[in-house]
């Protein structure tokens, strides 16, 4: 349902982000920077981790290292990696009954998008789509901000949301829209179990309305401040974050 793509390099750091792709087969890892003396280097999972890439690993003196990566904030570790991280989407007919699909759609905001993966894989999502056109796509700062989440979730790019929702509902999925309207739901009052696809959009441009007409139900998070609309990625951790509770 996607064209490939060829394997990209990607550059992240920090313990925490660092470590989740270190622990990954899929990726190539084609050097790691340690500052001398930093917090990376008396890491004692970090140091275990790189024992098996020492022909990739270089010890940087504070002066050098701060020099190259003076605006991020590394915690003495930054590692570059090569591999594909979006997989062609397969059938998903096949697949358990509480299955769980995260669709973004108009979301261009690499922060947005990075605590999204985050969120989604922390609250037990199974996978998250993303358009090839109107998507940020996954940059470095999206990986980043997904704090490595993008290594223990699937993720699938698509060319076509419409064909793709025709495709998820033929393999038994129901589909459900977060969009303020007069025909939604309130979000907590929709049944998430069994195999559910949750489509969100970004706060300006929202849900192509096509893609919004394509699915089964609409959920919408009343607001009781006098701001009228939630960051998305705050959005989705309500929604999946429900769905959690009521399959638990």
């Amino acid at each position: 349902m996607s064209k490939p793509h060829p394997n990209e390099v990607h550059e992240i750091y920090g313990i925490n982000g660092s470590s989740v792709v270190l622990k990954n087969s899929k990726y190539e890892i084609l050097n790691i920077d340690i500052l001398e003396n930093g917090i990376a280097s008396k890491n004692s999972e970090i140091q275990q981790l790189i024992g098996k890439y020492k022909n990739v690993v270089k010890y940087i003196p504070q002066d050098a290292y701060r020099k190259k990566y003076a605006k991020k904030h590394t915690q003495g570790i930054v590692l570059r990696f090569k591999g594909r991280i979006e997989q062609n989407l397969s059938c998903l007919e096949q697949v358990n009954s509480n299955y769980c699909i995260l669709i973004i759609d108009n979301v261009t905001d690499p922060q947005n998008l990075g605590q999204i993966i985050r969120t989604a894989e922390c609250a037990g999502v199974n996978g998250i789509i993303i358009p090839e056109r109107n998507s940020v796509g996954m940059t470095d700062t999206v990986l980043q901000v997904s704090q490595g989440a993008f290594c223990n979730i699937a993720i699938y790019s698509v060319t076509n949301l419409n064909q793709t929702l025709k495709q998820l509902k033929r393999d038994g999925f129901w589909t459900i829209a977060l969009e303020n309207s007069i025909d939604a739901k309130a979000w907590n009052a929709i049944d998430y179990s069994g195999k559910i696809a949750i489509v969100v959009g970004s706060e300006g441009s929202g849900i192509k309305p096509l893609v919004l007409k394509a699915c089964d139900f609409q959920a919408t998070i009343p607001m009781q401040g006098d701001t009228n609309s939630l960051n998305v990625s705050a959005s989705v951790a309500a929604v999946v974050f429900e769905r959690l509770r009521q399959i638990i």
